[in-house]
């Protein structure tokens, strides 16, 4: 995993696997040349300056998958913008899709690893970053690509502000036992839970994935964990 100093090294750990699948629609190979260079983040500019004067917070979407969650929470709140990091070109085709079809204005988008738009971020700019079902890499030699490091919570901690949330979900428990041991590790971060039922049952706004329907109707357990920036010094 590399720091933020070194997110363009081209030697850095990938946390995802392949990046497309089957071969994408001609209606969707058009939102992909014509829609997505509109929304698609700048690297060299400020998250807040990607969006319109009327956008109040940020929220930040690692690893959206089809995008069902991101454009949910883009319709309902259309004074956030929403930026979704995926490398997964058919999730980025399917996300462009539900924001050409929905009108959706508040949402950006970055094909590609999340960590080379953290700079994009200034400190304290970000209330809420979803992680949710991201790659568990189950081997234990490839634990190293989990998305989840320290090194990526310290980006987290600077971008969140202070009260900002941090919610990561996932169905294999060994990745939701490394989530912990890595964030109650953290001097940042708090974890908001008091009972079993605030893991075990997701958040009032909650907007299930795709993916998560699929796990839950195999009767697979999902977990919710959400934990809070702590008040700088």
């Amino acid at each position: 995993m590399t720091s933020d100093s070194d997110l363009t090294d081209p030697g850095y750990l990938r946390s995802f696997g392949r990046r497309q699948g089957k071969k994408l629609s001609p209606a969707r190979e058009r939102l992909m040349a014509t829609l997505l260079p509109k929304i698609a983040m700048d690297p060299e500019k400020s998250a807040p300056d990607q969006f319109a004067p009327d956008i109040h917070s940020l929220w930040l979407e690692i690893g959206f998958g089809g995008g069902e969650h991101l454009a949910a929470q883009a319709a309902k709140n259309p004074n956030v913008g929403i930026v979704g990091c995926e490398p997964f070109i058919d999730g980025v085709a399917k996300l462009l899709a539900q924001v050409d079809q929905e009108k959706l204005q508040n949402v950006r988008i970055h094909g590609d690893d999340a960590r080379q738009i953290f700079t994009c971020f200034q400190d304290g700019a970000v209330d809420r970053v979803f992680v949710l079902f991201p790659d568990p890499w189950p081997k234990s030699r490839h634990h190293k690509r989990r998305f989840i490091q320290t090194e990526v919570l310290d980006s987290f901690a600077r971008m969140l502000k202070d009260g900002g949330e941090l919610r990561v979900a996932s169905d294999h428990m060994g990745y939701v036992r490394w989530t912990l041991s890595h964030v109650m590790a953290h001097p940042d971060f708090e974890w908001l839970a008091d009972r079993p039922s605030d893991w075990r049952i997701p958040p009032e706004d909650w907007i299930r994935t795709r993916y998560e329907e699929k796990a839950l109707a195999k009767g697979d357990a999902c977990v919710y964990l959400c934990f809070r920036r702590k008040a700088r010094a």
